[in-house]
């Protein structure tokens, strides 16, 4: 039986806060990043606007590479590379490179996948109006594809607040942090059911405002 008057609400209440700041700032990163990066895929792949084999296969074995490589182990080899963007390797501003590294190709990928998905028809309709590239992408594609750009993020959020609970193995903060040193190394289980229920509440909280956002940005 979990007694709730034993538990600190205010670290629960900080460590949950600094999960919020940790993924908020790595998504907004993340996006800022992968969102360009998925475009040149896009543009540069097969049949594509800016068909360019070599480059995409450079870009694509960049992005699988990252994608490969457990997270837990991300952030242990990223140390040295955090300590020098950062100062540190602890805390928020110690996790924020290794979620960005973490999520960017995750991203970008879904970004890729997204803009495939638009009916060529539109690409050679702007073609034949004399459109540009950049103007295809910034007047066409983005705004067609912005449901699913949406989907994608709300996706790569709830992957940020997993990668954000397992970088309490490094001292990252938030909640991953008071449940590996308050709930599990000092066996208190009702701390570990506490933030175990936070995150569930959490993820079904930002699955929800995501599906309702591309509900809202769905063409009729």
């Amino acid at each position: 039986m979990i007694d709730l008057t034993d538990i600190d609400w205010a670290d629960i209440g900080q460590a949950t806060m600094e999960t919020l700041v940790m993924t908020g700032v790595s998504l907004s990163f993340t996006i800022l990043l992968g969102l360009p990066l998925g475009v040149l895929l896009f543009l540069t792949g097969r049949r594509q606007l800016l068909a360019q084999p070599q480059v995409y296969a450079l870009l694509s074995f960049a992005v699988n590479l990252l994608r490969s490589v457990p997270f837990i182990i991300l952030l242990i080899v990223m140390i040295p590379v955090t300590l020098v963007l950062m100062g540190t390797s602890l805390g928020i501003e110690g996790t924020i490179p290794p979620l960005v590294a973490g999520a960017t190709p995750f991203y970008a990928r879904l970004v890729e996948n997204t803009l495939r998905e638009i009916d060529r028809g539109i690409i050679e309709a702007c073609q034949a109006m004399g459109a540009r590239t950049w103007q295809i992408v910034l007047q066409a594609l983005l705004p067609e594809a912005l449901p699913g750009l949406i989907a994608a993020a709300t996706v790569t959020t709830i992957a940020l607040v997993s990668y954000a609970a397992m970088s309490g193995v490094i001292g990252g903060g938030g909640l991953g942090d008071l449940a590996l040193r308050f709930g599990y190394q000092r066996f208190r289980t009702d701390v570990m059911v506490i933030t175990v229920a936070i995150l569930v509440v959490l993820v079904q909280l930002l699955q929800f405002l995501g599906d309702r956002m591309v509900l809202r940005f769905t063409r009729k």
